[in-house]
Protein backbone atom coordinates (compact mmCIF):
# COMPACT_ATOMS: atom_id res chain seq x y z
CA UNK A 1 0.00 0.00 0.00
CA UNK A 2 1.39 3.40 -1.09
CA UNK A 3 1.24 6.18 1.22
CA UNK A 4 0.66 10.23 0.17
CA UNK A 5 -0.08 13.20 1.61
CA UNK A 6 -2.66 13.79 -1.46
CA UNK A 7 -4.12 12.07 -4.20
CA UNK A 8 -5.52 13.65 -6.74
CA UNK A 9 -8.53 11.81 -8.27
CA UNK A 10 -8.62 13.33 -12.25
CA UNK A 11 -5.77 14.88 -14.07
CA UNK A 12 -8.15 17.47 -15.67
CA UNK A 13 -6.98 21.20 -15.30
CA UNK A 14 -8.35 21.62 -12.07
CA UNK A 15 -6.44 17.98 -10.57
CA UNK A 16 -3.12 18.68 -12.44
CA UNK A 17 -2.76 22.26 -11.50
CA UNK A 18 -3.79 20.61 -7.70
CA UNK A 19 -1.09 17.93 -8.17
CA UNK A 20 1.79 20.46 -9.32
CA UNK A 21 1.02 22.82 -6.58
CA UNK A 22 1.15 20.49 -4.06
CA UNK A 23 4.67 18.89 -4.79
CA UNK A 24 5.25 22.31 -5.17
CA UNK A 25 4.57 23.07 -1.22
CA UNK A 26 6.73 19.99 -0.74
CA UNK A 27 3.75 17.83 -0.31
CA UNK A 28 4.47 13.87 -1.61
CA UNK A 29 1.63 13.96 -4.63
CA UNK A 30 -0.21 11.02 -6.73
CA UNK A 31 -3.06 11.96 -9.44
CA UNK A 32 -5.33 9.04 -10.51
CA UNK A 33 -6.44 9.02 -14.23
CA UNK A 34 -7.95 6.49 -16.18
CA UNK A 35 -7.40 8.06 -19.56
CA UNK A 36 -4.20 7.23 -21.76
CA UNK A 37 -3.41 11.20 -21.25
CA UNK A 38 -3.01 13.19 -18.76
CA UNK A 39 -4.94 16.97 -19.39
CA UNK A 40 -8.33 15.53 -18.90
CA UNK A 41 -11.13 16.47 -21.09
CA UNK A 42 -10.06 20.36 -21.46
CA UNK A 43 -6.96 19.35 -23.29
CA UNK A 44 -8.08 15.75 -25.14
CA UNK A 45 -11.30 16.02 -25.86
CA UNK A 46 -12.29 20.28 -25.32
CA UNK A 47 -10.88 23.46 -25.03
CA UNK A 48 -7.44 22.89 -27.15
CA UNK A 49 -8.44 20.36 -29.58
CA UNK A 50 -11.68 23.20 -30.62
CA UNK A 51 -9.72 26.21 -30.13
CA UNK A 52 -7.03 24.10 -33.08
CA UNK A 53 -10.02 23.83 -35.42
CA UNK A 54 -11.30 27.52 -34.28
CA UNK A 55 -8.02 28.90 -35.68
CA UNK A 56 -7.30 27.01 -38.44
CA UNK A 57 -11.25 27.41 -39.94
CA UNK A 58 -10.33 31.02 -39.08
CA UNK A 59 -7.41 31.14 -41.59
CA UNK A 60 -9.55 30.14 -44.23
CA UNK A 61 -12.09 32.53 -43.41
CA UNK A 62 -9.31 35.25 -43.73
CA UNK A 63 -7.90 33.59 -47.27
CA UNK A 64 -11.42 33.78 -48.56
CA UNK A 65 -12.59 36.61 -47.52
CA UNK A 66 -9.60 39.45 -46.87
CA UNK A 67 -6.56 38.00 -48.82
CA UNK A 68 -7.11 40.08 -51.75
CA UNK A 69 -8.02 43.08 -50.46
CA UNK A 70 -4.84 43.06 -49.00
CA UNK A 71 -3.30 42.64 -52.24
CA UNK A 72 -2.63 38.69 -51.66
CA UNK A 73 -3.75 37.23 -55.00
CA UNK A 74 -4.23 33.78 -55.88
CA UNK A 75 -6.34 30.63 -55.31
CA UNK A 76 -8.08 30.20 -51.91
CA UNK A 77 -6.27 26.95 -49.82
CA UNK A 78 -8.97 23.92 -50.10
CA UNK A 79 -9.70 22.28 -47.07
CA UNK A 80 -7.69 18.78 -46.17
CA UNK A 81 -9.77 17.80 -43.48
CA UNK A 82 -7.46 14.61 -42.66
CA UNK A 83 -4.66 17.19 -42.45
CA UNK A 84 -6.45 19.25 -40.33
CA UNK A 85 -7.85 16.81 -37.55
CA UNK A 86 -3.83 15.76 -37.65
CA UNK A 87 -3.03 19.41 -36.96
CA UNK A 88 -5.08 19.16 -34.09
CA UNK A 89 -4.32 16.05 -32.40
CA UNK A 90 -0.51 17.12 -32.80
CA UNK A 91 -1.60 20.22 -30.88
CA UNK A 92 -3.18 18.21 -28.40
CA UNK A 93 0.21 15.39 -28.12
CA UNK A 94 2.25 18.29 -27.74
CA UNK A 95 0.48 19.48 -24.99
CA UNK A 96 -0.15 16.68 -22.80
CA UNK A 97 3.43 15.42 -23.22
CA UNK A 98 3.83 18.73 -21.66
CA UNK A 99 2.00 17.74 -18.48
CA UNK A 100 3.77 14.31 -18.29
CA UNK A 101 7.42 16.37 -18.30
CA UNK A 102 5.93 18.24 -15.64
CA UNK A 103 4.71 15.41 -13.65
CA UNK A 104 8.38 13.87 -14.05
CA UNK A 105 9.61 17.32 -12.92
CA UNK A 106 7.86 17.73 -9.43
CA UNK A 107 7.51 13.79 -8.68
CA UNK A 108 4.26 13.27 -9.02
CA UNK A 109 3.23 9.80 -9.04
CA UNK A 110 0.77 8.50 -11.97
CA UNK A 111 -1.69 5.92 -10.81
CA UNK A 112 -3.22 4.49 -13.86
CA UNK A 113 -6.56 3.47 -13.82
CA UNK A 114 -10.07 4.73 -12.53
CA UNK A 115 -10.52 5.64 -8.79
CA UNK A 116 -13.13 5.78 -5.93
CA UNK A 117 -12.93 6.55 -2.14
CA UNK A 118 -14.12 3.39 0.14
CA UNK A 119 -13.13 5.55 3.46
CA UNK A 120 -11.60 8.66 4.07
CA UNK A 121 -7.88 8.53 3.66
CA UNK A 122 -8.09 5.73 1.19
CA UNK A 123 -8.16 5.51 -2.65
CA UNK A 124 -8.99 2.52 -4.44
CA UNK A 125 -7.38 2.12 -8.30
CA UNK A 126 -8.26 -0.99 -9.70
CA UNK A 127 -7.37 -3.94 -7.09
CA UNK A 128 -4.65 -1.48 -5.24
CA UNK A 129 -5.56 0.53 -1.97
CA UNK A 130 -3.13 3.98 -1.82
CA UNK A 131 -3.15 6.18 1.82
CA UNK A 132 -3.48 9.93 1.63
CA UNK A 133 -3.87 11.98 4.21
CA UNK A 134 -5.79 14.59 2.39
CA UNK A 135 -7.97 13.91 -1.00
CA UNK A 136 -8.99 15.89 -3.90
CA UNK A 137 -11.60 15.07 -6.18
CA UNK A 138 -11.21 16.49 -9.40
CA UNK A 139 -12.96 14.58 -11.75
CA UNK A 140 -15.00 17.00 -13.84
CA UNK A 141 -17.87 17.01 -15.96
CA UNK A 142 -19.18 15.19 -18.79
CA UNK A 143 -22.36 15.99 -21.58
CA UNK A 144 -25.47 16.21 -20.25
CA UNK A 145 -27.88 14.10 -21.54
CA UNK A 146 -31.27 15.06 -23.64
CA UNK A 147 -34.43 12.99 -23.82
CA UNK A 148 -35.20 11.45 -27.04
CA UNK A 149 -31.85 12.27 -28.21
CA UNK A 150 -29.69 9.16 -28.07
CA UNK A 151 -25.99 9.76 -28.85
CA UNK A 152 -23.91 7.42 -31.38
CA UNK A 153 -20.76 9.64 -31.63
CA UNK A 154 -21.19 9.01 -35.53
CA UNK A 155 -24.03 10.69 -36.59
CA UNK A 156 -25.42 12.38 -33.23
CA UNK A 157 -23.05 13.71 -31.09
CA UNK A 158 -21.88 15.37 -28.25
CA UNK A 159 -18.63 18.13 -28.86
CA UNK A 160 -16.25 14.92 -28.14
CA UNK A 161 -17.48 12.92 -31.36
CA UNK A 162 -17.57 16.69 -33.43
CA UNK A 163 -14.03 16.91 -33.16
CA UNK A 164 -13.56 13.87 -34.75
CA UNK A 165 -16.13 13.05 -38.03
CA UNK A 166 -15.13 11.34 -40.77
CA UNK A 167 -15.49 14.40 -43.11
CA UNK A 168 -17.07 18.08 -42.91
CA UNK A 169 -20.93 17.40 -42.96
CA UNK A 170 -23.05 19.43 -45.30
CA UNK A 171 -25.42 20.12 -42.65
CA UNK A 172 -25.17 20.25 -39.26
CA UNK A 173 -27.55 21.29 -37.11
CA UNK A 174 -26.60 22.25 -33.45
CA UNK A 175 -28.68 21.33 -30.29
CA UNK A 176 -28.28 24.33 -28.13
CA UNK A 177 -26.70 27.92 -28.23
CA UNK A 178 -23.80 28.09 -25.63
CA UNK A 179 -20.08 28.57 -25.76
CA UNK A 180 -19.97 24.75 -27.13
CA UNK A 181 -22.11 24.77 -29.44
CA UNK A 182 -21.51 28.09 -31.35
CA UNK A 183 -17.48 27.25 -31.26
CA UNK A 184 -17.98 24.30 -32.59
CA UNK A 185 -20.89 25.68 -35.32
CA UNK A 186 -18.88 28.40 -36.43
CA UNK A 187 -15.61 25.76 -37.28
CA UNK A 188 -18.40 24.04 -39.49
CA UNK A 189 -19.81 26.61 -41.01
CA UNK A 190 -16.50 28.43 -42.40
CA UNK A 191 -15.76 24.93 -43.34
CA UNK A 192 -18.84 24.82 -45.81
CA UNK A 193 -21.44 23.30 -44.01
CA UNK A 194 -25.03 25.03 -43.85
CA UNK A 195 -25.32 25.44 -39.59
CA UNK A 196 -28.72 25.79 -37.81
CA UNK A 197 -28.57 26.46 -34.42
CA UNK A 198 -31.77 24.89 -32.45
CA UNK A 199 -31.74 27.10 -28.85
CA UNK A 200 -34.82 26.70 -26.13
CA UNK A 201 -34.14 30.12 -25.05
CA UNK A 202 -35.03 33.41 -26.58
CA UNK A 203 -31.39 34.55 -26.73
CA UNK A 204 -28.10 32.68 -27.21
CA UNK A 205 -25.28 32.38 -24.48
CA UNK A 206 -27.65 32.85 -21.62
CA UNK A 207 -26.25 34.86 -18.62
CA UNK A 208 -24.74 37.14 -21.11
CA UNK A 209 -24.89 40.96 -21.51
CA UNK A 210 -27.88 40.95 -23.67
CA UNK A 211 -26.59 43.80 -25.67
CA UNK A 212 -23.84 41.56 -26.30
CA UNK A 213 -25.66 38.54 -27.40
CA UNK A 214 -28.05 40.62 -29.73
CA UNK A 215 -24.65 41.91 -31.54
CA UNK A 216 -23.12 38.39 -31.45
CA UNK A 217 -26.16 36.47 -32.45
CA UNK A 218 -26.34 39.02 -35.22
CA UNK A 219 -22.86 38.52 -36.25
CA UNK A 220 -22.82 34.83 -36.39
CA UNK A 221 -26.06 35.64 -38.85
CA UNK A 222 -23.71 37.08 -41.15
CA UNK A 223 -21.09 34.62 -40.97
CA UNK A 224 -24.14 32.06 -42.55
CA UNK A 225 -25.24 30.60 -39.10
CA UNK A 226 -28.94 30.00 -38.37
CA UNK A 227 -30.86 30.21 -35.89
CA UNK A 228 -33.81 28.64 -34.49
CA UNK A 229 -35.09 30.15 -31.09
CA UNK A 230 -37.62 29.41 -28.59
CA UNK A 231 -37.37 25.57 -29.88
CA UNK A 232 -37.47 22.46 -27.32
CA UNK A 233 -36.65 19.59 -28.96
CA UNK A 234 -38.40 16.18 -28.55
CA UNK A 235 -36.33 13.57 -30.34
CA UNK A 236 -33.87 12.61 -33.00
CA UNK A 237 -34.10 10.01 -35.50
CA UNK A 238 -30.68 8.64 -36.79
CA UNK A 239 -29.89 6.31 -40.02
CA UNK A 240 -25.82 5.17 -39.91
CA UNK A 241 -25.36 8.52 -42.40
CA UNK A 242 -28.74 11.04 -41.90
CA UNK A 243 -30.32 12.42 -38.97
CA UNK A 244 -34.02 14.14 -38.37
CA UNK A 245 -34.33 16.80 -35.32
CA UNK A 246 -38.13 17.18 -34.34
CA UNK A 247 -38.54 20.43 -32.44
CA UNK A 248 -41.72 22.42 -31.19
CA UNK A 249 -41.97 26.48 -31.07
CA UNK A 250 -42.54 27.32 -27.59
CA UNK A 251 -45.24 30.33 -28.52
CA UNK A 252 -47.60 27.88 -30.61
CA UNK A 253 -46.55 24.46 -30.32
CA UNK A 254 -46.39 23.94 -33.32
CA UNK A 255 -43.93 21.10 -34.94
CA UNK A 256 -41.16 21.03 -37.27
CA UNK A 257 -38.63 18.56 -38.14
CA UNK A 258 -34.86 19.15 -39.25
CA UNK A 259 -32.86 17.14 -41.93
CA UNK A 260 -29.01 16.72 -41.05
CA UNK A 261 -26.17 14.81 -41.66
CA UNK A 262 -24.76 15.50 -38.30
CA UNK A 263 -26.32 16.39 -35.19
CA UNK A 264 -24.14 18.21 -32.29
CA UNK A 265 -25.77 18.10 -28.70
CA UNK A 266 -24.31 20.74 -26.90
CA UNK A 267 -26.94 21.59 -24.27
CA UNK A 268 -24.60 21.81 -21.13
CA UNK A 269 -23.00 19.63 -19.00
CA UNK A 270 -23.02 17.70 -15.39
CA UNK A 271 -20.64 16.89 -12.59
CA UNK A 272 -18.90 13.36 -13.56
CA UNK A 273 -19.42 11.54 -10.18
CA UNK A 274 -19.90 8.09 -11.72
CA UNK A 275 -17.87 5.25 -9.61
CA UNK A 276 -15.88 7.55 -7.19
CA UNK A 277 -18.00 5.84 -3.84
CA UNK A 278 -19.57 9.31 -2.73
CA UNK A 279 -22.97 7.75 -1.60
CA UNK A 280 -21.28 5.14 0.77
CA UNK A 281 -19.05 7.73 2.16
CA UNK A 282 -21.72 10.36 2.88
CA UNK A 283 -20.45 13.10 1.11
CA UNK A 284 -22.97 15.66 0.71
CA UNK A 285 -24.41 16.64 -2.59
CA UNK A 286 -26.11 19.45 -3.60
CA UNK A 287 -29.70 19.73 -5.32
CA UNK A 288 -28.23 19.81 -8.65
CA UNK A 289 -25.85 16.68 -8.58
CA UNK A 290 -22.68 18.64 -7.52
CA UNK A 291 -20.57 17.73 -4.31
CA UNK A 292 -21.16 20.50 -1.86
CA UNK A 293 -18.02 22.10 -0.28
CA UNK A 294 -17.14 24.88 3.06
CA UNK A 295 -15.07 27.83 2.04
CA UNK A 296 -11.92 25.96 2.00
CA UNK A 297 -12.95 23.27 -0.80
CA UNK A 298 -13.60 20.52 1.83
CA UNK A 299 -16.49 18.25 1.78
CA UNK A 300 -18.93 16.95 4.31
CA UNK A 301 -16.30 14.34 4.82
CA UNK A 302 -12.77 15.57 6.46
CA UNK A 303 -9.82 15.22 4.25
CA UNK A 304 -12.02 14.94 1.21
CA UNK A 305 -11.97 18.20 -0.62
CA UNK A 306 -13.54 19.00 -3.66
CA UNK A 307 -12.94 21.27 -6.99
CA UNK A 308 -13.76 22.01 -10.57
CA UNK A 309 -16.97 20.97 -12.53
CA UNK A 310 -17.64 18.64 -9.81
CA UNK A 311 -18.73 21.88 -7.47
CA UNK A 312 -20.80 24.52 -7.90
CA UNK A 313 -19.67 27.48 -10.06
CA UNK A 314 -18.92 27.79 -13.91
CA UNK A 315 -17.42 25.16 -15.71
CA UNK A 316 -14.24 26.75 -16.85
CA UNK A 317 -10.88 25.32 -16.62
CA UNK A 318 -9.50 28.33 -15.29
CA UNK A 319 -11.89 28.42 -12.60
CA UNK A 320 -10.83 24.80 -11.84
CA UNK A 321 -7.21 25.77 -12.22
CA UNK A 322 -7.67 28.63 -9.45
CA UNK A 323 -9.61 25.87 -7.07
CA UNK A 324 -6.27 23.48 -7.20
CA UNK A 325 -4.08 26.21 -6.36
CA UNK A 326 -6.07 27.34 -3.61
CA UNK A 327 -6.86 23.82 -2.34
CA UNK A 328 -2.98 22.88 -2.25
CA UNK A 329 -2.70 26.05 -0.62
CA UNK A 330 -5.19 25.09 2.17
CA UNK A 331 -3.50 21.62 2.53
CA UNK A 332 -0.26 22.95 3.08
CA UNK A 333 -1.10 24.74 6.18
CA UNK A 334 -1.59 28.60 4.36
CA UNK A 335 -4.70 30.57 2.92
CA UNK A 336 -5.78 29.61 -0.26
CA UNK A 337 -8.21 31.97 -2.73
CA UNK A 338 -10.45 32.17 -5.43
CA UNK A 339 -12.14 35.82 -5.95
CA UNK A 340 -14.98 34.37 -7.63
CA UNK A 341 -16.03 37.76 -8.40
CA UNK A 342 -13.22 37.98 -11.34
CA UNK A 343 -13.44 34.80 -13.07
CA UNK A 344 -13.53 36.11 -16.94
CA UNK A 345 -15.57 34.15 -19.89
CA UNK A 346 -14.38 33.60 -23.12
CA UNK A 347 -15.73 32.70 -26.42
CA UNK A 348 -13.45 32.02 -29.23
CA UNK A 349 -15.61 32.73 -32.09
CA UNK A 350 -14.50 35.29 -34.60
CA UNK A 351 -15.02 38.29 -33.18
CA UNK A 352 -14.34 36.40 -30.13
CA UNK A 353 -16.49 37.12 -26.63
CA UNK A 354 -15.07 37.95 -23.35
CA UNK A 355 -16.65 38.80 -20.03
CA UNK A 356 -16.02 39.01 -16.39
CA UNK A 357 -17.92 40.42 -13.37
CA UNK A 358 -21.38 42.47 -12.89
CA UNK A 359 -24.03 42.86 -16.31
CA UNK A 360 -26.74 45.44 -16.42
CA UNK A 361 -29.04 42.66 -16.22
CA UNK A 362 -27.61 41.77 -12.90
CA UNK A 363 -26.87 45.29 -11.41
CA UNK A 364 -30.60 46.21 -12.33
CA UNK A 365 -32.19 42.95 -10.19
CA UNK A 366 -29.44 43.81 -7.42
CA UNK A 367 -31.06 47.56 -7.32
CA UNK A 368 -27.72 49.09 -8.02
CA UNK A 369 -26.70 52.72 -9.10
CA UNK A 370 -24.08 52.15 -12.11
CA UNK A 371 -22.78 54.03 -15.34
CA UNK A 372 -21.79 52.48 -18.77
CA UNK A 373 -18.98 53.45 -20.64
CA UNK A 374 -18.64 51.78 -24.42
CA UNK A 375 -16.77 52.29 -27.17
CA UNK A 376 -17.06 50.75 -30.85
CA UNK A 377 -14.02 48.53 -32.48
CA UNK A 378 -14.81 50.92 -35.59
CA UNK A 379 -13.50 53.91 -33.78
CA UNK A 380 -10.15 51.33 -33.15
CA UNK A 381 -7.33 51.80 -36.36
CA UNK A 382 -5.88 48.39 -35.52
CA UNK A 383 -9.66 47.01 -35.82
CA UNK A 384 -10.52 48.65 -38.94
CA UNK A 385 -6.77 47.83 -40.57
CA UNK A 386 -7.04 44.54 -39.92
CA UNK A 387 -11.09 44.08 -40.91
CA UNK A 388 -11.97 43.60 -37.19
CA UNK A 389 -13.82 46.87 -36.55
CA UNK A 390 -17.09 44.53 -35.66
CA UNK A 391 -18.03 44.64 -31.86
CA UNK A 392 -17.91 46.74 -28.60
CA UNK A 393 -15.95 47.27 -25.16
CA UNK A 394 -18.47 47.45 -22.31
CA UNK A 395 -17.31 48.87 -18.91
CA UNK A 396 -20.06 49.03 -16.11
CA UNK A 397 -18.85 50.77 -12.96
CA UNK A 398 -20.43 52.31 -10.28
CA UNK A 399 -22.43 55.29 -10.16
CA UNK A 400 -21.15 57.10 -7.46
CA UNK A 401 -17.21 55.25 -6.71
CA UNK A 402 -16.39 54.86 -10.40
CA UNK A 403 -15.45 50.83 -8.99
CA UNK A 404 -15.52 49.13 -12.12
CA UNK A 405 -18.25 46.20 -11.37
CA UNK A 406 -17.99 44.31 -15.15
CA UNK A 407 -17.03 44.30 -18.45
CA UNK A 408 -18.10 43.06 -21.63
CA UNK A 409 -16.40 42.64 -25.02
CA UNK A 410 -17.58 41.51 -28.53
CA UNK A 411 -14.12 42.05 -31.08
CA UNK A 412 -11.11 41.41 -31.98
CA UNK A 413 -8.33 39.63 -29.31
CA UNK A 414 -11.36 40.07 -26.42
CA UNK A 415 -10.34 37.12 -24.76
CA UNK A 416 -7.47 38.80 -24.13
CA UNK A 417 -8.01 42.09 -23.54
CA UNK A 418 -10.71 41.07 -21.04
CA UNK A 419 -7.59 40.26 -18.41
CA UNK A 420 -6.69 44.14 -18.37
CA UNK A 421 -10.13 44.77 -16.91
CA UNK A 422 -9.69 41.55 -14.61
CA UNK A 423 -6.44 42.89 -12.89
CA UNK A 424 -8.23 46.33 -12.07
CA UNK A 425 -11.11 44.48 -10.63
CA UNK A 426 -9.13 42.22 -8.66
CA UNK A 427 -7.26 45.45 -6.85
CA UNK A 428 -10.32 47.14 -6.77
CA UNK A 429 -9.62 49.83 -9.64
CA UNK A 430 -11.62 52.34 -11.06
CA UNK A 431 -12.96 53.18 -14.70
CA UNK A 432 -10.99 56.48 -14.57
CA UNK A 433 -7.50 54.03 -13.26
CA UNK A 434 -8.02 52.59 -16.67
CA UNK A 435 -8.53 55.84 -18.28
CA UNK A 436 -5.35 57.40 -17.33
CA UNK A 437 -3.45 54.56 -18.08
CA UNK A 438 -1.52 55.10 -21.29
CA UNK A 439 -1.89 52.54 -23.61
CA UNK A 440 0.17 51.90 -26.67
CA UNK A 441 -0.80 52.88 -30.40
CA UNK A 442 -2.36 51.08 -32.52
CA UNK A 443 -3.46 48.42 -30.41
CA UNK A 444 -7.18 46.77 -30.04
CA UNK A 445 -6.40 47.47 -25.86
CA UNK A 446 -6.57 51.17 -26.67
CA UNK A 447 -10.93 50.25 -27.19
CA UNK A 448 -11.00 49.37 -23.36
CA UNK A 449 -9.18 52.79 -22.61
CA UNK A 450 -11.55 54.69 -24.58
CA UNK A 451 -14.13 52.67 -22.88
CA UNK A 452 -13.36 53.42 -19.61
CA UNK A 453 -13.18 57.18 -20.97
CA UNK A 454 -16.57 56.79 -22.19
CA UNK A 455 -17.54 56.38 -18.28
CA UNK A 456 -16.43 60.06 -17.48
CA UNK A 457 -15.94 62.89 -19.38
CA UNK A 458 -16.44 60.60 -23.15
CA UNK A 459 -13.96 58.65 -25.54
CA UNK A 460 -11.86 60.52 -27.87
CA UNK A 461 -12.00 58.63 -30.96
CA UNK A 462 -16.21 58.76 -31.51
Amino acid sequence: MSSYDVIVIGAGPGGYVAAIRCAQLGLKTAVVEGRETLGGTCLNVGCIPSKALLHASHMLHEAEHNFAEMGLKGKSPSVDWKQMLTYKQNTIDTNTKGIEFLFKKNKIDWLKGWGSVPEAGKVKVGEEVHEAKSIIIASGSEPSALPGVEVDEKVVVTSTGALTLNKVPKKLVVIGAGVIGLELGSVYARLGAEVTVVEFLDAITPGMDPEVQKTFQRTLKKQGMKFVMGAAVQKTEATKTKAKVHYKLRKDDSEHVLDADTVLVATGRKPYVEGLGLEALNVEMTKRGQIAVNGTWQTSVPGVYAIGDVIEGPMLAHKAEDEGMAVAEVIAGKHGHVNYGVIPGVIYTAPEVGSVGETEATLKEAGRAYKVGKFSFMGNARAKANFAGDGFVKILADKDTDRILGAHIIGPAAGELIHEICVAMEFGASAQDLALTCHAHPTYSEAVREAALACGDGPIHM
